[in-house]
């Protein structure tokens, strides 16, 4: 993997990125099982997504380019919709195909967990279709570990997925009482 850092540019997501973040998705959606997702977006219909993830506060949607190029983004997402779980969050990475490998996805999750370190955010849980051997070290890389397999839980191109659960401790602090120390 070839450390291109320099050319990166990551920055929060905005309206203007809805067509490149759209199309980066859609490549996923059509051509693996990363995403349970079987049918394409428009980036109308992928609006309410993009708007879900605001500047700040814990759900976080972070974009990477590299010059005139949309290279990815990392998502914060709710990690389910019930109050009790409001200091947990569901973490996520998708690049385009032009920048795999290139050590994006570290570049964005460094950014995502800086910011997430700032918020009444506990745990982090990272679910992911296997067979993925680059996710799976990227998230060790975090400092994720497994915590179970849901097997073939999903159904897409003619055949079952499995997916691999994984969680990362970010806080200790109660939600909403300000982010404590970092921990991996």
């Amino acid at each position: 993997m070839s450390q291109d850092f320099e050319d990166v540019q990551v920055r929060p997501g905005t309206e203007a990125d809805l067509a490149p973040l759209t199309g980066v998705y859609n490549h996923y959606v059509r051509e693996t099982a990363v995403t349970f997702d079987t049918a394409v977006f428009t980036p109308e219909q992928r609006r309410p997504w993009l708007h879900s993830h605001p500047e700040d506060g814990p759900h976080r949607l972070l974009v990477a380019w590299t010059g005139d190029r949309m290279a990815g983004y990392a998502t914060s997402s709710p990690f389910r919709p019930k109050p009790a779980y409001a200091s947990s969050v569901e973490a996520s990475v998708y690049l385009a195909p032009h920048a795999v490998g290139r050590g994006i996805g570290t570049v964005l999750y460094e950014a995502l967990f800086a910011e997430l370190a700032k918020e009444p955010v506990h745990r982090v849980f990272a679910g992911i279709a296997l067979p993925n051997e680059a996710s799976v070290r990227l998230h060790e890389r975090f400092g994720f570990r497994r915590v179970g397999e849901f097997t073939e839980a999903g159904w897409k191109f003619g055949r079952y997925w499995d997916v691999r659960w994984y969680e990362k401790r970010l806080g200790d602090h109660p939600s909403g009482a300000g982010a404590g120390p970092s921990r991996g």
